[in-house]
């Protein structure tokens, strides 16, 4: 007897405690968020402004802001032959440059590739010009160094809006 009223008290509790999700989140539905959309032309703008290559396409009621980035290939380099100690130091002012770029707004996107793959890493720059993309990440010890080398690449990304 005591068994079939446990467990009817326990689906009574586990069906007393189910809210909708936003009840459970504190997060409004759809319907009663109203979502301010960017205004894509100012956007277009403000960033011809400042030297960055961009263009606009309409599909449908949205409004694509499609901007140039710019994608570095970390490659092996031709001085591959540090000790340990060395390569540790390299390694450890590799990552500095890269949070540094970050932390300035250069990069968009940085990680490595692998371990025995001919590229070691890619880093994404948002950057006004290609020349700009490379000489940041020719600052980059191991590009110094020649332990890697490096190749530059135009990328385009979009963000949608309606």
């Amino acid at each position: 007897m005591k068994i079939p009223i446990i467990l009817i008290c326990l689906m009574v509790m586990l069906s007393s405690c189910e809210q909708p999700v936003e009840k459970v989140r504190g997060i409004p539905a759809d319907s009663r968020v109203k979502v301010e959309q960017p205004d894509v032309k100012a956007q277009e703008n403000e960033l011809n402004e400042m030297g960055y290559k961009t263009f606009t396409y309409e599909e449908g009621d949205s409004t694509y802001l499609m901007q140039q980035y710019y994608i570095v290939f970390l490659k092996k380099g031709v001085n591959r032959d540090q000790d340990s100690l060395s390569a540790a130091k390299l390694q450890e002012q590799h990552l500095e440059h890269l949070s540094r770029m970050h932390q300035e707004g250069y990069i968009s996107l940085a990680g490595p590739c692998g371990d025995d793959v001919e590229i070691r890493g890619v880093v994404v720059y948002n950057t006004a010009t290609i020349d700009e993309a490379d000489s940041l990440a020719r600052l980059e010890h191991m590009v110094k160094t020649e332990k890697m080398e490096v190749k530059v690449n135009p990328c385009w990304e979009k963000e949608g809006r309606k």
